[in-house]
């Protein structure tokens, strides 16, 4: 985890399910064989429906279908971002895709949790709503040990909440790596 990510913005509206992150008919493909890994990065976010993809403008899909990976670092959804079925594959997909942070109202518990334990976003809650505030595209800042996130275009600084414990888990790339650093296992 770096102590700061910096990059443009993709807005996401509320309740944004792991089958709209990473749709089911795209979990054919390895997550660890080269090819095959990046066809995620591809279709992430490609069953979000258009009136909440790249909101508030909408209808921006977060990769272009020939690209393998987004112009964007960074997710600013709103509440309960991540529910819906227990996948891996959707914090997966993300990171994949080149996002390096989300920054949501609030979560669903397994999509954090799979997110932390994978080392594949960082998940930060936002303190306050930004899906209406933030443009996709607009560049921000998150400054990781001050935890706040700052608009670049109008120059706010907005408070994240910490993140606590999952922090150690982060900066050790992994919930695995963090247990064999620790000494917890071999």
């Amino acid at each position: 985890m770096k102590d700061r990510i910096e990059g443009k913005a993709y807005v996401l509206g509320d309740s944004i399910d792991t089958d709209q992150i990473i749709p089911a008919a795209h979990l054919v493909y390895s997550m660890t064989e080269p090819d095959e890994r990046r066809m995620y990065g591809r279709y992430a976010c490609s069953g979000v429906p258009n009136d909440q993809a790249g909101l508030p403008e909408g209808g921006k899909p977060m990769t272009d279908p020939e690209a393998w990976t987004s112009e964007y670092t960074v997710v600013i959804a709103g509440s309960n971002f991540g529910c819906g079925s227990s996948r891996e594959h959707a914090p997966f997909a993300l990171q994949v895709a080149g996002i390096e942070a989300v920054v949501a109202t609030s979560y669903a518990r397994i999509f954090y949790r799979n997110a932390v334990d994978g080392g594949f976003v960082v998940p930060f809650e936002s303190r306050e709503r930004l899906v209406e505030e933030i443009r996709t595209g607009d560049d921000i800042i998150i400054d990781v040990p001050a935890g706040t996130l700052t608009h670049v275009a109008s120059g706010t600084t907005h408070l994240l909440n910490p993140l606590g414990d999952v922090a150690d888990i982060l900066r050790a790339g992994n919930v695995f790596e963090y247990a064999r650093q620790a000494g917890f296992i071999k």
